[in-house]
């Protein structure tokens, strides 16, 4: 029997709980006040390795990265600052079970056989554990510094992924780029439309990388996308989350998530399983806790719960 995919593996159960790096929480009250020598926005890496090897050892679904080149002031979000298949790599030698992704990398700014040759590495390193999320950008200033066209960024989208479709197919005879990803067929995962139309998206796609929102937005979204895609391609989305000390604490919406008490978490979680969503990252640096201390309350209340029963 072949060896479940990423993909089927992230949706084992029917739903499931990962996180997004990085692992820190700057963005509390009380690291916004503190003194420190990083750009606003750029996180403490000093437990990173520490952290996503706990992630892995508490049953945690995912580890996901996000593809940011160049730090812009005006984002104001450095995500985890290392280079996202250099660090991929990185992971995949300190973990053992979790999967990586990418959520996602900007195809258009990078040359599409070194993005191939990376994505099938960091597969194969990790024994068949990554989920390739992949966009078209959203950043202009980034485009002219890489030597790139904005404007024409969703036509080269197109032509990479057909490249990653196709892998080493229109080579000259003889030539073969090596090595092969462990996956028959890596998972693509989009991130927004990526300048393409839905209905091109859901049928090219493995997967939707969606926005943080409420159960109610979050349905309809689902709706759109099974329009397109089908019943079977998984919907994925992110909150960012502040988990009370009070389990009972309600849930308190902000931008991209809110601050609530375990039970609260639970229900929403439960709340956006129902609406069909397959899989959340959770996003901790909003955390007035400390990381690791929240990773082992949802691992220990949460988890049993949304992956046992779903």
């Amino acid at each position: 029997m072949a060896a479940a995919s990423s993909l089927e593996r992230l949706q084992a159960g029917g739903f499931s709980v990962g996180l997004e790096l990085p692992l820190d929480n700057d963005w509390s009250s009380a690291a916004r006040h503190a003194q420190s020598d990083r750009v606003p926005g750029e996180p403490d890496m000093a437990r990173h390795a520490e952290l996503a090897k706990l992630a892995d050892r508490l049953g945690f679904r995912a580890l996901w990265v996000r593809d940011v080149p160049l730090y812009d002031p005006s984002f104001g979000d450095a995500a985890q600052v290392f280079e996202v298949f250099s660090y991929l790599g990185y992971l995949a030698g300190i973990t053992n079970d979790i999967l990586l992704g990418t959520a996602a990398v900007v195809l258009p700014l990078r040359e599409p056989m070194l993005t191939m040759k990376s994505a099938a590495s960091i597969d194969q390193l990790s024994g068949g554990r990554l989920l390739l999320g992949v966009a078209s950008g959203d950043r202009p200033v980034e485009y002219p510094l890489f030597g790139r066209d904005f404007d024409s960024r969703g036509s080269v989208f197109r032509e990479q992924v057909t490249q990653l479709r196709e892998w080493d197919a229109g080579f000259p005879r003889g030539l073969r780029l090596l090595p092969a990803p462990l996956q028959p067929r890596l998972p693509l995962l989009v991130a927004g439309l990526a300048q393409q139309s839905p209905a091109w998206i859901g049928e090219q796609m493995d997967g939707c990388l969606a926005y943080p929102g409420s159960p109610s937005e979050h349905a309809a979204r689902v709706a759109a996308w099974r329009a397109v895609a089908g019943p079977d391609k998984p919907y994925i989305s992110f909150i960012h989350l502040d988990l009370a000390d009070d389990p009972a604490a309600p849930m308190q919406r902000h931008r991209f998530g809110g601050r609530v008490g375990r039970n609260g978490l639970i229900a929403e979680l439960q709340a956006l399983r129902e609406a069909g969503v397959a899989h959340v990252g959770l996003h901790l640096r909003r955390s007035e806790r400390p990381v690791d201390d929240v990773m082992r309350e949802i691992a220990e209340y949460v988890l049993p719960v949304l992956h046992a029963t779903a």
